[in-house]
């Protein structure tokens, strides 16, 4: 990948994901708005087939983003786009391909999340400890080594593993634990940077410890910990715990439950709040409880819940409407919400109103091939061509199928 693409990157991932390119400037809704709290009420839910609409659009994925064994970043390409397209939009693939091969269809799934590893490397800034790179060539990873990507790449080998009972994935998802560690170090009181760029040069000004990296990293282990070996599990829990109570002192956000963006190395938050990083916590909050019987943790993933849909959810466009941007972002909070169903009773309500939400993108915010526009709402195509905006339309509907115990036809 050429000098100029990764620094392109980087800088998408800076501004939480902002920007795809550098001339592409797109926002998340920040609450800038008026604000008018939603209705617990939602408008019925219209029953449609989850199953296939997830599907149709899984398929247009491969008749339109397909590269070799891997993807492009976009359909139609932009400039600067290599070859294959970056981690993370490869990883919404693997997400949404999870979904489906649980509600029956044949996705050669194996085969997807055997992709992962064409974006493995050994070594970068001297440590030889292996992670997953930001890009790759088609066999070996290249660039950035992300410490939130790693750790979305392990939830979905432990999916992956819980799905097919294949102890491959939890060998592939060991590997990331030493590397996790190695991005931690004491600087703001513990918790890991944002990436390995950053831990081995905190004196950048876009140096951070966010929400994202820590979160995930916290899910992840927590997931880890659930299929490691015995000896393993006290030190596993212990870097779980560890994370989550700096998240909670550092960027936690009384006014709306919800977590600001990041700690800057010079001390400053970032408090930015996005839908992912409030999901990832409510879904951390419920392990967490789970694992160790304190009900605290789970009041506090109630609390998270509750204010990340008095936050995000607002009328958009005439509908009722998660953030009308950054659909992956959506995703992950849905992702939450339907872990939280079966200790509250309220995430019924966020979950319908997302399956309203998801529906009316179907039927109002399409191309004229029929993938989703950025926004579901309809109003603006945004960044339409983005296979992570595409990948995102497949868990979601994936996911809400199997929620509702549905199966394909």
């Amino acid at each position: 990948m050429n000098f100029l693409i990764l620094q392109i990157y980087k800088r998408m991932k800076k501004l939480c994901y902002l920007l795809l390119f550098a001339f592409i400037i797109t926002g998340c809704d920040d609450g800038s708005e008026p604000y008018v709290k939603p209705d617990d009420n939602t408008s019925p839910v219209e029953t449609v087939n989850a199953p296939a609409r997830a599907k149709e659009i899984f398929d247009l994925i491969n008749q339109y983003y397909k590269a070799g064994d891997l993807f492009k970043e976009n359909y139609p390409m932009q400039s600067g786009d290599a070859t294959y397209s970056y981690l993370w939009p490869y990883d919404a693939v693997v997400s949404g391909a999870s979904q489906l091969h649980q509600l029956g269809y044949d996705v050669r799934y194996n085969d997807i999340v055997a992709g992962f590893e064409k974006y493995y490397r050994q070594t970068a800034h001297g440590n030889t400890i292996g992670g997953y790179g930001s890009s790759t060539n088609g066999s070996t990873g290249g660039g950035t080594r992300f410490y939130d990507d790693n750790s979305i790449i392990g939830v979905n080998l432990l999916e992956a593993y819980h799905i097919t009972q294949d102890v491959t994935y939890i060998e592939r998802a060991a590997r990331i634990v030493p590397f996790l560690e190695s991005g931690m170090d004491d600087k703001l009181g513990g918790a890991l940077w944002w990436n390995e760029d950053h831990r081995y040069n905190p004196s950048s000004a876009e140096a951070n410890k966010p929400t994202c990296s820590n979160g995930y990293a916290t899910l992840f282990l927590l997931m880890y910990y659930e299929v490691c070996p015995e000896a393993e599990k006290p030190h596993v829990l212990q870097l779980a715990t560890s994370l989550y109570s700096w998240l909670r002192a550092n960027l936690y956000d009384p006014a709306t439950k919800c977590y600001w963006n990041d700690k800057n190395a010079n001390g400053t938050i970032n408090t930015r709040l996005w839908t992912y990083n409030a999901g990832v916590m409510v879904q951390n909050g419920i392990r967490l409880a789970e694992i160790t019987g304190n009900s605290q943790y789970l009041e506090e993933a109630k609390m998270t819940a509750q204010g990340a849909y008095d936050y995000f959810v607002k009328t958009r466009n005439g509908i009722l409407s998660y953030t009308d941007t950054d659909p992956w972002f959506n995703t992950k909070l849905l992702r939450a919400y339907i872990d939280l169903a079966a200790y509250d009773e309220s995430a019924k309500t966020y979950i319908n109103t997302y399956y309203n939400f998801i529906n009316n993108g179907y039927k109002k915010a399409r191309t004229d091939v029929g993938f989703f526009y950025e926004d579901w709402t309809g109003a603006n195509p945004g960044r339409y061509y983005s296979l992570l905006m595409q990948g995102a339309v497949v868990e979601s509907y994936g996911a809400l199928a199997l929620y509702r115990g549905e199966t394909k036809n």
